[in-house]
């Protein structure tokens, strides 16, 4: 079983934003098609409704409807994972909310508000993972960030399969990685950064192989040109890109607070899928940011052609 959950999750991560109608409502048929695209472009699995699908946004009614569309949408070809979280009641409701939607698993998210120690982590992940059938993988950052101990302890915990890293902290995470390797046990571990691409090679290093792509919303082929070249070692094209597009994408992004959600968003309406905009507390970004991450694009793809990528 654990092999096949392995296969399941090996290739790019796609989390797709939620679409927006002009009234504000969720637009379940653009929906419908940004997951479409991306799944035939080539995604190993969809996170529905998770960050920057602005799972803080969404009702439950409307996070239920936006994983049944994404499950309907992947028919089974690749794993649907949603996102859930909140404090422990409402973690389970939206996991349970998941699993009629007929998602196959869950990304859970820091509790809300509150800076809980290591025993309230792992009681909150415990018993979500208790409550439902759903995988679970966990999401360090923030308010949420284990220690090896309580990394080794939801690695025995039934339901929880793997652990999403969205601190960037490269020694606890080596540190984590070897304290449940010397237990004999097994997590899917996940790169999850905003722009993960520019830190993929460093945590290949610590065996942390697969990562999310904020990118392949927006722009594919640049997503799977660095997944390819990072994959079979193609050291020049990782260097090209990372220094010709990830880097300069990531102090662009650090320009504005919510850019790892808003300026993704805008860059899938640029590309001509109009999802809408960003639901209040997040705001547009600036349009000359906008035109900046398009300009990258352009030239990251003018750099693939002309170095034969």
């Amino acid at each position: 079983m654990w092999v096949m959950v392995i296969r399941m999750y090996d290739g790019l991560l796609f989390f797709p934003v939620t679409a927006f109608a002009p009234d504000g409502s969720v637009d379940l048929g653009t929906f419908r098609a940004h997951v479409r695209a991306g799944v035939d472009a080539g995604a190993a699995a969809v996170f529905a409704c998770c960050g920057t699908g602005e799972f803080h946004a969404l009702t439950p009614e409307e996070f239920r409807d936006c994983v049944a569309a994404a499950v309907e949408e992947t028919a089974g070809r690749v794993p649907v994972v949603a996102g859930t979280g909140y404090g422990t009641a409402l973690a389970i409701r939206y996991a349970r909310l998941a699993e009629e939607a007929g998602a196959d698993g869950l990304l859970a998210m820091p509790p809300y508000l509150v800076v809980p120690d290591q025993a309230g982590l792992l009681r909150h992940y415990a018993e979500l993972a208790a409550a439902t059938p759903l995988d679970v993988l966990v999401y360090q950052r923030d308010n949420a960030v284990l220690t090896p101990d309580t990394a080794v302890a939801l690695a025995r915990t039934d339901g929880v399969i793997g652990l999403k890293d969205g601190l960037g902290d490269l020694a606890l995470m080596q540190r984590i990685v070897s304290a449940v390797r010397a237990e004999g046990l097994d997590l899917l571990y996940v790169n999850g950064l905003p722009t993960a691409e520019l830190t993929a090679a460093a945590y290949r290093g610590i065996g942390v192989t697969r990562y999310s792509s904020a990118v392949f919303c927006f722009a594919p082929d640049l997503a799977l040109a660095h997944h390819r070249a990072l994959a079979s070692g193609d050291d020049a094209t990782v260097a090209l890109l990372v220094d010709g597009f990830y880097r300069p994408l990531v102090e662009l992004r650090s320009r504005g607070r919510g850019y790892a959600v808003s300026l993704v968003k805008a860059a899938v309406r640029r590309g001509g899928l109009d999802v809408g905009e960003v639901r209040p507390p997040l705001s547009e970004p600036a349009p000359e940011h906008v035109d900046a991450l398009m300009l990258l694009v352009e030239r990251a793809r003018a750099l693939l052609e002309r170095h034969g990528a």
